[in-house]
């Protein structure tokens, strides 16, 4: 078993039983496939705002309905990379598109979201909104992102077959 790994009951079970340990809860969502320099610098702003920080992670199913081609790390490497960060606290996978189930659920005062968001088109904006919750958007201090990094990848390994390296 992962540490810092949950099944939702047993997450909630927690909290439940000492409040007082995980709130204000903050909350975040995300695929966190390879992850990078922004991811941690992100994660680290974003449990900076509560007592403790609870990123529900993308299933490999839900990651492949929203993104063409992945994910490219499976979940439970994707989880356990996330759980063994000094900044994240607990590591819950969902299977839908979005985090509105689990949101519903745990109630976290403060939801995060990368600054790229935009508070409108936020799915999850109007659960968060409509129980008091706060919703921040962090800008990422690094511009790096997943589908850069793929496309680098990709375009070395042309290179490469070119006798480029």
């Amino acid at each position: 078993m992962i540490t810092g790994l949950y099944d939702l009951a047993d997450l909630v079970r927690e909290i439940e039983a000492a409040p007082e340990d995980w709130r204000p809860l903050v909350f975040t969502n995300g695929c966190f496939d390879l992850l990078h320099a922004g991811h941690v610098r992100y994660l680290k702003a974003a449990r900076a705002l509560g007592r403790r920080l609870v990123v529900g992670l993308n299933s490999d199913r839900s990651v492949a309905a929203l993104k063409p081609n992945r994910p490219i790390i499976a979940e439970q490497q994707r989880a356990e990379v996330l759980a063994g960060l000094r900044s994240v606290d607990a590591v819950v996978v969902f299977g839908d598109r979005t985090a509105i189930p689990l949101i519903e659920v745990l109630q976290p005062e403060i939801y995060v979201k990368g600054g790229d968001y935009e508070l409108e088109t936020l799915p999850e904006a109007e659960t968060v909104l409509r129980y008091g919750g706060r919703i921040e958007l962090i800008m990422v201090e690094v511009p790096s992102s997943t589908t850069a990094i793929v496309q680098r990848i990709l375009q070395l390994q042309g290179e490469d077959s070119r006798g480029a390296w």
